[in-house]
């Protein structure tokens, strides 16, 4: 990135921005022990008093950081449930919820790697968004878009079990897109690996 550390003339918000990128990416590579703030102001080219203007020390920027996380994947997890009247087809509006998801963790890898798997809190965020798919799945299921048999549980988690497996093994390695990604697990959750007779 070279010179993204150059803030010259910029407001407070962009170094404040500035902070927090350089230290979402601090954490994901060395951990929050050994992250040092002598490290992220260097990287993010301001001073150390610079830093504590914006944070009060290195617990409140990464307690921030995994906010920030937690906040937009709710956001997005509870803005992915179907409403009643569908303009497309069901598969379309599945896929858009799931390719949203999808592009928030590859637009912020660091973040994602932070909030989603490294976090002492991570199992907690991850229970938190299968409960909010639960939801999702028995409201979608009142409106006549799901079979009512299943145990809207299991299917929630093995959701979200799914999209933690394949952000590491196909979306961070870049072997898949956000687009297909959303894509196959439609494929797979809604139509199955049956040939149709």
């Amino acid at each position: 990135m070279g010179q993204r550390g150059r803030i010259k003339g910029s407001n407070g918000e962009e170094r404040r921005a500035m902070l927090l990128e350089v230290a979402a990416e601090e954490f994901a590579n060395h951990g929050f022990h050994d992250t040092k703030v002598s490290t992220i102001v260097k990287r993010a080219n301001v001073t150390q008093p610079t830093f504590y203007l914006y944070f009060q020390n290195k617990e409140a920027i990464f307690q921030e950081l995994i906010q920030l996380f937690r906040q937009r994947l709710a956001d997005l997890t509870k803005n992915s449930r179907l409403e009643p009247d569908v303009q497309h087809s069901l598969s379309e509006n599945i896929k858009k919820g799931l390719r949203e998801i999808f592009t928030f963790f590859n637009q912020n890898p660091f973040l994602t790697k932070i909030g989603f798997f490294t976090d002492t809190d991570a199992e907690e965020v991850k229970r938190l968004m299968a409960a909010q798919v639960k939801s999702n799945l028995e409201a979608e299921v009142k409106l006549g878009y799901f079979q009512q048999d299943l145990d809207m549980d299991t299917v929630a988690n093995s959701l979200v079990g799914t999209i933690e497996r394949l952000t590491l093994t196909k979306l961070f390695t870049k072997q898949k897109t956000p687009d297909e990604l959303a894509e196959e697990i439609v494929q797979l959750f809604l139509f199955g690996l049956k040939i149709e007779d």
